[in-house]
């Protein structure tokens, strides 16, 4: 894992997914690309294209780019599609911004979205994911990982996410996670919401307790191509 590229639906879903392993592997000096593939905020509102909509946006991707100067990260791109309406647009237009950045970044990782995620958005961006990395693409992608977003992935109670991958945390991985979630104000509400710096330590004690860790990040290797 040197080139890392992490799709997230939308700003936030990065560090719920990967906060841990961003904090961990920067200091092992890997390199890594956010896609933000919709906005994120405008599903809470009646009219989307209102002045109050528009506001949201802005806010929400300046919380994110403070959240990537938190965690040291340079290299970004917010596309804005739709929040909650993925499902309007043509995924072969998904696939398009996916597959630009593939051939701009040249990742040989991907981390994105679960397919079984409560939210059809990132139910949508894992399909436009693997459209955009098969094999058959001619790309630089050697393994594909799916993360899991709080308040989304153990809301989908029939088919939950199942890890098969797991990254042992530090105290300070879990702070750090902690800290850049919390600069997304508005996506936080107070504990036993799972997005919360409890839920996030909680969840944190769970996966390494499965995995003989005190703390660890989930994820689902999908494929690995071994050359």
């Amino acid at each position: 894992m040197k080139r890392i590229l992490i799709i997230a639906s939308h700003p936030d879903d990065e560090t719920l997914g990967c906060g841990g392993l961003i904090s961990k592997l920067k200091k092992q000096g890997a390199d890594f690309f956010v896609l933000f593939i919709g906005e994120g905020s405008t599903c809470r509102f009646k009219d989307p294209s209102s002045k109050e909509a528009l506001s949201s946006i802005e806010n929400r991707n300046f919380c994110a780019k403070k959240t990537m100067e938190f965690l040291g990260i340079d290299d970004y791109y917010f596309n804005n599609f739709p929040c909650g309406r993925f499902d309007t647009v043509p995924i072969l237009e998904i696939n398009k911004v996916i597959e630009n950045i593939i051939s701009e970044f040249k990742p040989d990782t991907i981390f994105s979205h679960s397919p079984n995620d409560a939210n059809s958005d990132h139910q949508i961006t894992y399909k436009s994911t693997i459209m955009s990395t098969r094999p058959g693409a001619l790309n630089s992608v050697e393994s594909v990982y799916t993360f899991e977003v709080l308040s989304s992935s153990e809301w989908s109670f029939l088919k939950t996410f199942k890890p098969n991958y797991f990254i042992e945390l530090n105290q300070k991985d879990v702070d750090v996670k902690c800290e850049a979630l919390g600069i997304y104000e508005s996506e936080l509400k107070d504990y036993p919401f799972p997005r919360s710096s409890e839920g996030i330590k909680t969840l944190a004690m769970l996966r390494g307790m499965q995995s003989g860790f005190y703390y660890a990040e989930a994820f689902s290797l999908i494929r690995k191509l071994q050359k």
